[in-house]
C-alpha cells in the first residue's frame, strides 16, 4: 500500500472526524434523534461538507473507512496460494472482523436500537462480498462452487452476528463466527465427498 498524500490524509481525517462525532451523538441520543445538521455543527463542518463525505446518516454508520478496502484486499492477497478457498475465507473473515472490532461493536449496538439502521445494513455489505466472490472465483477456477462458498460463509457470519449480544465483547462474536464457519465448512466437505 502506498502512503497517501497530504490532501488525501486531510480528507480521511475529516471523514473520520465527522464519523466519530456522529457515532458519539448516536450513542448518546439514539440514531433517529440526531439530525445531519446537528452532526455537521458538532463536527464543525458545513452541511455541504457532510454530504461531500457521506450520503446520509446510515452511510456514517455503514460506509467502510477509506482504508478498509485496502485492508481486506491485503488479507486476501496474503493467503497462501494452495490453501483451500474455504480456509482462506474463514481466515479473512475472522481477521477482518478483528481489525474492525471497534466499529463492529458500535454498529451492532446502534442497529439493535434502530430499525432504520437494521434495514440499511445489507446494502453496505454488498461491496465486500462482491470482492470476495470475485477473488474466490479467480482462486478456485470454479465460479459456481466459489460463489456458493462465499454466500455460505456470509450466512455463517450473519448467523453469528445475529446471535451475538452487542453488550458482549467482540471476542464472543469471533468465537460464534468460528463455530458457525466450522459447521458450514463441515457441510461443504461432506458435500464434496
Amino acid at each position: 500500500m502506498s502512503t497517501p498524500g497530504l490532501r488525501e490524509r486531510k480528507k480521511r481525517a475529516t471523514w473520520r472526524a465527522i464519523r466519530a462525532t456522529a457515532l458519539r451523538l448516536f450513542n448518546e441520543r439514539g440514531f433517529e434523534a440526531v439530525s445531519i445538521d446537528e452532526i455537521a455543527a458538532a463536527a464543525d463542518v458545513s452541511r455541504t461538507t457532510f454530504f461531500n463525505y457521506f450520503s446520509g446518516k446510515e452511510a456514517v454508520v455503514y460506509d467502510p473507512d477509506p482504508e478498509e478496502p485496502e485492508q481486506w484486499r491485503a488479507l486476501l492477497a496474503g493467503r497462501p496460494a494452495g490453501e483451500p478457498v474455504w480456509e482462506s475465507l474463514t481466515a479473512v473473515l475472522l481477521a477482518y472482523t478483528e481489525r474492525t472490532a471497534d466499529r463492529v461493536l458500535v454498529r451492532k449496538r446502534l442497529r439493535d436500537k434502530s430499525p432504520a439502521l437494521a434495514q440499511g445494513a445489507s446494502d453496505r455489505r454488498d461491496r465486500f462480498y462482491a470482492e470476495l466472490r470475485e477473488w474466490a472465483a479467480a482462486r478456485a477456477g470454479d465460479e459456481l462452487r466459489s460463489a456458493l462458498q462465499v454466500n455460505l460463509a456470509a450466512a455463517a457470519v450473519m448467523t453469528a452476528y445475529d446471535r451475538w449480544d452487542g453488550d458482549e465483547p467482540v471476542a464472543v462474536l469471533l468465537e460464534l463466527m468460528r463455530t458457525c464457519l466450522a459447521q458450514a465448512g463441515a457441510g461443504l466437505r461432506a458435500d464434496a465427498a
